[in-house]
């Protein structure tokens, strides 16, 4: 099985441009490309929040138009800058998403078992999972703890080392951590947020996260550091499942460069 992870479109209306400078939309239409090109092609497609830069009905019209063009079936969880009930309405055809409450669900028809969570606090930036999302994923995580599973949600359960990331990460882990822990079943735990690729052992597993199909955030570590991002090579993440190999993740750029060339 073969899971492509795509985050933070961060998609606008028809004709504007993200923070004024950069055509999100049309990279989405890249990161599309891209993975319909890809030899084998993703069974399925994780979108890992921030779809939308404002959670407005025309940007999820916008966004709707190009995931509509990816071969293969996708999955959505919301980030900070969606709005949930706008991002319900949006994705209503998506049989998987609750209709109503935290947008939690699980997809078992897979030979991975896919679990998104709704990590968003509406209208706050930072994260967090309410005893009742964490119950609700503790009885999920319980029905089969003999399958592999992947965990998705949108904001990083650690700290990054960027000040102005750190802010509004997800705030108090450590109670979601505690559901991981009792089962040895989750393979993954991928994330998105902070526009770059990050690894880090944590709550028994693994956490990646993906880089942003429009803008980098800047590596910067200093507690004083000011905000900065720019463009940079957008990047996808597959994770390949091999039953007798186990879970195995690439960085996938998306982008024309120079090549290929051959070595010995």
């Amino acid at each position: 099985m073969l899971i492509g992870h795509i985050s933070d479109l961060h998609v606008r209306p028809e004709g504007q441009l993200y923070q004024g400078v950069v055509d999100s939309n049309a990279m989405l239409e890249d990161a599309v490309r891209h993975l319909n090109a890809l030899d084998p092609q993703p069974d399925v497609v994780l979108v890992g929040g921030d779809i939308v830069d404002h959670g407005q009905p025309d940007e999820y019209q916008a966004a709707r138009a190009r995931l509509a063009q990816l071969a293969m079936p996708f999955l959505v969880i919301p980030g900070n800058h969606d709005h949930r009930e706008n991002f319900r309405t949006a994705f209503a055809d998506h049989a998987y998403l609750p209709c109503e409450g935290a947008l939690h669900w699980c997809v078992d028809t897979h030979p991975v078992r896919l679990i998104g969570l709704d990590s968003c606090v509406p209208g706050r930036h930072h994260g967090d999972i309410d005893a009742a999302g964490l119950q609700w994923l503790r009885t999920t995580l319980a029905a089969a703890p003999a399958r592999p599973t992947v965990v998705l949600l949108h904001h990083p359960p650690f700290v990054s080392g960027i000040p102005y990331m750190d802010t509004y990460r997800y705030m108090d882990p450590a109670p979601l951590a505690a559901v991981l822990q009792d089962f040895g079943c989750v393979e993954l735990v991928l994330c998105g947020h902070v526009h770059r690729t990050m690894l880090r052992r944590w709550a028994g597993t693994v956490v990646a996260s993906c880089p942003s199909t429009t803008t980098e955030i800047a590596l910067r570590f200093a507690p004083d550091a000011q905000p900065q991002s720019w463009l940079a090579p957008p990047a996808c993440m597959l994770h390949r499942w091999d039953p007798a190999q186990g879970l195995l993740s690439h960085l996938s750029t998306i982008g024309r460069f120079p090549g290929p060339y051959g070595f010995a």
